[in-house]
């Protein structure tokens, strides 16, 4: 049943308020209904924040997505989403093969109130040298910005799901260098890491691996030279994978850092 318009709008101001949220730490990724459909059958993915693979429901707002794309075969095609829709993502008309949502956003900004905070957040995506330059910047210790932006993919395979990830012109991305609905997953799924177009070599990877029963492991990988990591993978399970970039904001004043997230989401048959 189609959803009224002030129904509409009430969802996508709760929208808003919950993509304003601050987000130290927190993850943002594409999650499927269902990562393996049925040729003919209506494909819905939402759009999700929160830590541990766990979090909340986003609606579609157009002022804060940059792009939002699907991808088949070799044909990248906008998609065409409606202010406060949700879930995000929905589409009755999905061709066979593997499907590649992307999905990014406008930057954001958030505050860091306590030296903790950023501590925090740096130690946990593996900055360890962010500290040192911080101070060597002469920046203060609370009260400072950050501007972020997600950058984000799911694989979603369409009946036998055949086909192929491709590099989609993100300025930071996944891309898995084999399907994980088809091919021989037994020595892990080969990923690679791009910023700005080249691979990013010795770059934590966070890892997510849910299981049937909602059970959520985390771990560590890291790229090697060639900006690539050989995710181990088991069978039936879905993965969230992580990596940020940290970087100086390009304003001299405010914010002062700037961080670029990317995500890829795609489950195990």
């Amino acid at each position: 049943m189609p959803i009224c318009l002030p129904c509409r709008l009430v969802i996508a101001l709760a929208g808003l308020v919950m993509t304003t949220l601050p987000a130290v730490s927190h993850e943002f990724w594409i999650e499927p209904q269902k990562y393996q459909v049925e040729s003919g059958a209506p494909v819905i993915a939402d759009l999700r924040n929160g830590q541990k693979f766990t979090g909340s429901k986003l609606v579609y707002f157009a002022r804060r997505t940059r792009r939002f794309d699907i991808m088949q075969g070799n044909q990248t095609t906008p998609y065409q989403g409606r202010m406060g829709d949700l879930p995000a993502f929905q589409s009755d008309q999905v061709d066979e093969g593997l499907l590649v949502i992307t999905h990014e956003t406008v930057p954001e900004t958030l505050t860091y109130e306590t030296w903790d905070e950023f501590q925090d957040f740096v130690d946990h995506k593996g900055f360890a040298d962010m500290a040192r330059q911080h101070q060597a910047r002469g920046l203060p210790k609370y009260g400072f910005s950050e501007t972020y932006s997600r950058h984000v993919k799911a694989l979603i395979a369409i009946g036998k799901g055949l086909g192929h990830d491709s590099l989609q012109g993100m300025e930071t991305e996944f891309v898995a260098l084999a399907n994980p609905y088809t091919d021989d997953l037994s020595a892990g799924l080969l990923v690679q890491l791009f910023y700005q177009g080249k691979p990013r070599s010795e770059t934590q990877i966070e890892v997510f691996e849910r299981a049937s029963d909602d059970t959520v492991s985390v771990f560590l990988r890291y790229t090697d030279t060639q900006g690539q990591a050989r995710i181990p993978v088991k069978a039936a399970h879905t993965y969230l994978l992580d990596a940020v970039v940290l970087r100086p904001a390009p304003d001299v004043v405010e914010p002062v850092w700037e961080s670029l997230w990317a995500a890829l989401t795609f489950a195990t048959p």
